[in-house]
């Protein structure tokens, strides 16, 4: 029997209106491979015909190795599935997915690396022992992958963010046995975002190991079930990145724990709209001035932002006019949309240089993750 410490009947009805909608074997077979080029020339062709421009140009990118780095990308651990069924959890992309549909489509896109992390409900609908065992298998197997697929995926560790001894546990496991890339997280847990205080002996030990902590969104229990007319997805996702931007940052989380490399999914949700509220905040109220010693957007724009869902010119527009390219990078929100909707999207929307483009898709990620570079 699955196990659920303080889990109402109320909470899990709740919780069944969660389900993500934003959207192994050995190294590949020589005939995995050969298909695996066949989709990407495919898939070059059929971008190459769009027009869409560039330095790599898809109809050159057909001869060149894949060289994009994709820091969004879900996973769906076999276990996972199997507990997010039982609870009646997950959209059929999540459940279906498989890790021959994730290298196909980067090989249509041309990514090289996937960054690998479960999405939300995360462990967000259980916890104790269970959420622990589900961790532990969930890095355990994206820890498989990376090997059986040498140069494909890396991996951001899920924790179980409200047991603070179950997540130093699991981040000194997944980081120094594993060697996981990171640490992912969801942007809230039931009531609380990112700036909590009892989440700080976390945010201790990711400081103290600088590491590079990736945030997905998720829906807070404040907000569920608002509108009929409206599924979380479609506006409570981009305000909870939003919300836990803003806790990160007047907590005094940003400033006090500088050596954690946040990453915010989905351009950092209506943060951008929003700006000229985070930057006025402390001229306002006092109160917050020093949590923001060197103002708001100081700290916001040390923060790195994907692209997944985002890589349109409206979005885009109002990311780079507070957030330099150097801070962009790519994601695909990959099995809920392709890599080749992001690459096609940056291209089209005329904002970026060659050279910026180079960096969102790949350099900006290699300086977040050194070990990309070998």
């Amino acid at each position: 029997m699955r196990h659920k410490e303080g889990q109402s009947g109320e909470g899990k009805r709740r919780m069944l209106m969660r389900g993500c909608a934003c959207g192994c074997g050995d190294t590949l077979s020589l005939t995995s491979r050969a298909l695996s080029r066949r989709r990407f020339v495919a898939g070059a062709a059929a971008l190459a015909a769009t027009g869409v421009g560039g330095s790599r140009a898809f109809a050159q990118a057909a001869n060149e190795k894949p060289y994009r780095v994709d820091v969004h990308h879900h996973l769906s651990p076999p276990s996972y599935i199997q507990a997010i069924v039982e609870d009646h959890l997950g959209s059929p992309p999540q459940i279906k997915w498989t890790p021959e549909k994730s290298l196909a489509d980067m090989d249509a896109a041309g990514i090289q690396v996937s960054m690998l992390s479960v999405t939300q409900p995360g462990v967000n609908f259980t916890s104790g022992d269970t959420a622990r065992k589900l961790c532990r298998e969930s890095n355990e197997y994206a820890a498989k992958l990376i090997s059986d697929h040498p140069g494909r995926f890396g991996s951001f560790a899920m924790i179980p963010l409200t047991d603070t001894e179950g997540s130093l546990k699991e981040i000194e496991y997944a980081l120094d046995t594993l060697k996981a890339d990171g640490i992912g997280l969801l942007t809230s847990y039931h009531d609380k975002w990112l700036g909590h205080p009892s989440f700080l002996a976390v945010m201790e030990e990711l400081n103290r190991r600088k590491c590079v902590v990736y945030t997905h969104p998720t829906t807070a229990d404040c907000c569920v079930n608002l509108l009929t007319t409206e599924p979380p997805t479609l506006v409570e996702w981009g305000t909870d990145t939003t919300r836990t931007i803003g806790d990160i940052v007047f907590s005094g989380n940003a400033s006090r724990f500088r050596d954690i490399k946040w990453i915010f999914s989905h351009a950092g949700g209506t943060m951008p709209f929003l700006i000229e509220r985070f930057i006025g905040q402390p001229k306002i109220d006092a109160k917050f001035k020093p949590a923001v010693p060197d103002g708001a957007l100081a700290e916001l724009t040390r923060f790195y932002y994907d692209t997944a869902q985002t890589a349109n010119k409206a979005s885009m527009s109002a990311l780079t006019a507070i957030i330099p390219p150097s801070q962009i990078v790519l994601g695909t929100d990959f099995p809920y949309r392709t890599g080749i909707d992001h690459v096609k999207g940056l291209r089209s929307c005329g904002l970026f240089s060659d050279a910026q483009l180079m960096g969102i898709e790949r350099g900006n990620a290699v300086k977040l993750l050194p070990r990309l570079s070998t």
